[in-house]
Protein backbone atom coordinates (compact mmCIF):
# COMPACT_ATOMS: atom_id res chain seq x y z
CA UNK A 1 0.00 0.00 0.00
CA UNK A 2 1.69 3.20 -0.89
CA UNK A 3 2.12 5.37 1.62
CA UNK A 4 -0.07 8.31 1.12
CA UNK A 5 -3.41 5.73 1.22
CA UNK A 6 -1.60 4.11 4.50
CA UNK A 7 -1.50 7.53 5.90
CA UNK A 8 -4.73 8.84 4.88
CA UNK A 9 -6.33 5.58 6.03
CA UNK A 10 -4.52 6.09 9.41
CA UNK A 11 -5.65 10.05 9.39
CA UNK A 12 -9.22 9.41 8.75
CA UNK A 13 -9.51 6.69 11.57
CA UNK A 14 -8.24 8.89 14.07
CA UNK A 15 -10.17 11.71 12.94
CA UNK A 16 -13.01 9.62 12.82
CA UNK A 17 -12.53 9.23 17.25
CA UNK A 18 -12.40 12.59 17.54
CA UNK A 19 -16.13 12.79 15.62
CA UNK A 20 -17.43 9.80 17.84
CA UNK A 21 -17.21 7.03 15.46
CA UNK A 22 -15.44 4.07 15.94
CA UNK A 23 -12.14 4.13 14.83
CA UNK A 24 -12.10 0.83 12.44
CA UNK A 25 -15.10 1.99 11.02
CA UNK A 26 -13.60 5.04 10.20
CA UNK A 27 -10.55 3.23 8.55
CA UNK A 28 -12.69 0.79 6.48
CA UNK A 29 -14.73 4.01 5.10
CA UNK A 30 -11.64 5.40 4.30
CA UNK A 31 -10.11 2.49 2.45
CA UNK A 32 -13.35 1.70 0.92
CA UNK A 33 -13.15 5.56 -0.20
CA UNK A 34 -9.50 5.67 -1.90
CA UNK A 35 -9.92 2.03 -3.46
CA UNK A 36 -10.66 2.17 -7.19
CA UNK A 37 -12.21 -1.33 -7.04
CA UNK A 38 -14.52 -2.75 -4.76
CA UNK A 39 -13.00 -4.77 -2.10
CA UNK A 40 -14.79 -8.06 -0.13
CA UNK A 41 -14.95 -8.36 3.40
CA UNK A 42 -12.08 -10.85 3.65
CA UNK A 43 -9.74 -8.32 1.57
CA UNK A 44 -10.63 -5.29 4.35
CA UNK A 45 -10.20 -7.64 7.02
CA UNK A 46 -6.56 -8.31 5.81
CA UNK A 47 -5.66 -5.17 4.60
CA UNK A 48 -5.91 -3.13 8.05
CA UNK A 49 -5.74 -5.98 10.05
CA UNK A 50 -8.89 -6.27 11.88
CA UNK A 51 -10.87 -9.05 12.81
CA UNK A 52 -13.17 -10.21 10.15
CA UNK A 53 -16.08 -9.86 12.33
CA UNK A 54 -14.98 -6.17 13.37
CA UNK A 55 -15.12 -5.60 9.70
CA UNK A 56 -18.71 -7.17 9.32
CA UNK A 57 -20.32 -5.16 12.16
CA UNK A 58 -18.84 -2.05 10.40
CA UNK A 59 -19.87 -2.70 7.15
CA UNK A 60 -23.33 -2.96 8.39
CA UNK A 61 -22.70 0.85 10.23
CA UNK A 62 -21.20 2.11 7.06
CA UNK A 63 -24.16 0.47 5.10
CA UNK A 64 -27.12 2.06 7.24
CA UNK A 65 -25.49 5.95 6.81
CA UNK A 66 -25.90 4.95 3.06
CA UNK A 67 -22.40 6.05 2.47
CA UNK A 68 -20.56 2.36 1.29
CA UNK A 69 -23.07 0.01 -0.50
CA UNK A 70 -22.18 -3.73 -1.52
CA UNK A 71 -22.13 -4.11 -5.27
CA UNK A 72 -22.11 -7.56 -7.54
CA UNK A 73 -18.92 -8.32 -8.82
CA UNK A 74 -18.87 -10.14 -11.69
CA UNK A 75 -17.60 -14.21 -11.16
CA UNK A 76 -17.58 -13.63 -7.53
CA UNK A 77 -19.98 -14.96 -5.15
CA UNK A 78 -18.62 -13.07 -2.15
CA UNK A 79 -20.31 -9.75 -1.38
CA UNK A 80 -18.14 -7.08 -2.42
CA UNK A 81 -18.31 -3.26 -1.19
CA UNK A 82 -17.75 0.34 -2.46
CA UNK A 83 -17.76 3.64 -0.90
CA UNK A 84 -19.43 6.91 -2.06
CA UNK A 85 -16.76 8.97 -3.87
CA UNK A 86 -18.60 12.15 -4.36
CA UNK A 87 -17.63 14.56 -1.09
CA UNK A 88 -20.63 16.25 -0.89
CA UNK A 89 -23.01 13.30 -1.03
CA UNK A 90 -21.19 11.67 1.48
CA UNK A 91 -21.10 14.62 3.88
CA UNK A 92 -24.70 15.37 3.44
CA UNK A 93 -25.63 11.42 4.45
CA UNK A 94 -23.65 12.07 7.17
CA UNK A 95 -24.82 15.11 8.42
CA UNK A 96 -28.69 12.90 7.71
CA UNK A 97 -27.88 10.47 10.32
CA UNK A 98 -26.01 12.65 12.35
CA UNK A 99 -29.31 14.87 12.13
CA UNK A 100 -31.56 11.88 12.83
CA UNK A 101 -29.44 10.47 15.86
CA UNK A 102 -28.61 13.72 17.66
CA UNK A 103 -30.75 16.63 16.91
CA UNK A 104 -34.18 15.43 16.25
CA UNK A 105 -33.78 13.48 19.69
CA UNK A 106 -32.24 16.98 21.67
CA UNK A 107 -34.99 19.09 20.09
CA UNK A 108 -37.99 16.59 20.83
CA UNK A 109 -36.39 16.38 24.72
CA UNK A 110 -35.92 20.02 24.73
CA UNK A 111 -39.52 20.48 23.37
CA UNK A 112 -40.47 18.49 26.38
CA UNK A 113 -38.20 20.28 29.08
CA UNK A 114 -39.48 23.50 27.90
CA UNK A 115 -43.23 22.35 28.36
CA UNK A 116 -42.81 20.87 31.95
CA UNK A 117 -40.56 23.57 32.99
CA UNK A 118 -43.53 26.14 32.15
CA UNK A 119 -45.93 24.38 34.98
CA UNK A 120 -43.03 23.76 37.35
CA UNK A 121 -42.49 26.25 40.38
CA UNK A 122 -39.42 24.73 41.40
CA UNK A 123 -38.01 25.97 37.43
CA UNK A 124 -36.32 28.94 38.00
CA UNK A 125 -37.36 31.90 35.32
CA UNK A 126 -33.19 32.23 34.50
CA UNK A 127 -33.71 28.07 34.00
CA UNK A 128 -36.65 28.77 31.58
CA UNK A 129 -34.75 31.34 29.54
CA UNK A 130 -32.13 28.94 29.45
CA UNK A 131 -33.89 26.27 27.73
CA UNK A 132 -35.81 28.53 25.31
CA UNK A 133 -32.28 29.88 24.15
CA UNK A 134 -31.09 26.15 23.89
CA UNK A 135 -34.26 25.42 22.19
CA UNK A 136 -34.69 28.14 20.02
CA UNK A 137 -30.50 27.61 18.81
CA UNK A 138 -31.38 23.82 18.01
CA UNK A 139 -34.47 24.60 16.37
CA UNK A 140 -32.43 27.48 14.20
CA UNK A 141 -29.75 25.06 13.37
CA UNK A 142 -32.31 22.25 12.57
CA UNK A 143 -34.09 24.66 9.77
CA UNK A 144 -30.24 26.08 8.61
CA UNK A 145 -29.56 21.92 8.08
CA UNK A 146 -33.15 21.48 6.05
CA UNK A 147 -32.31 24.42 4.11
CA UNK A 148 -28.65 23.18 3.18
CA UNK A 149 -29.87 19.73 2.30
CA UNK A 150 -32.18 21.36 -0.32
CA UNK A 151 -29.74 23.25 -2.26
CA UNK A 152 -28.12 21.75 -5.38
CA UNK A 153 -24.43 21.38 -4.46
CA UNK A 154 -23.28 23.72 -7.07
CA UNK A 155 -24.75 26.60 -4.75
CA UNK A 156 -23.49 24.66 -1.89
CA UNK A 157 -20.18 25.08 -3.25
CA UNK A 158 -20.77 28.15 -4.28
CA UNK A 159 -22.18 29.74 -0.26
CA UNK A 160 -18.58 27.64 0.91
CA UNK A 161 -16.36 29.63 -1.32
CA UNK A 162 -17.74 32.60 -0.55
CA UNK A 163 -17.35 32.69 3.04
CA UNK A 164 -15.01 35.44 3.65
CA UNK A 165 -16.66 37.51 0.93
CA UNK A 166 -19.97 37.61 2.71
CA UNK A 167 -18.41 38.24 5.94
CA UNK A 168 -16.78 41.03 4.58
CA UNK A 169 -19.98 42.21 2.98
CA UNK A 170 -21.94 41.88 5.72
CA UNK A 171 -19.22 44.01 7.45
CA UNK A 172 -18.58 40.58 10.01
CA UNK A 173 -15.39 41.15 10.26
CA UNK A 174 -14.64 43.81 12.29
CA UNK A 175 -13.48 43.87 15.62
Amino acid sequence: MPEAVRRFILHWGDMGQQWGVNRSIAQIHALLYISEAPLPAETISETLGIARSNVSNSLKELTGYRIVRRVPVSGERRDHFTAETDVWELARRIAAVRKAREIDPALETLSHCLSDAEGDAEVSDEQRRRLREMHAFTADMDRWYTQMQALPVRTLTRLVRLGDRIVALLGLNRS
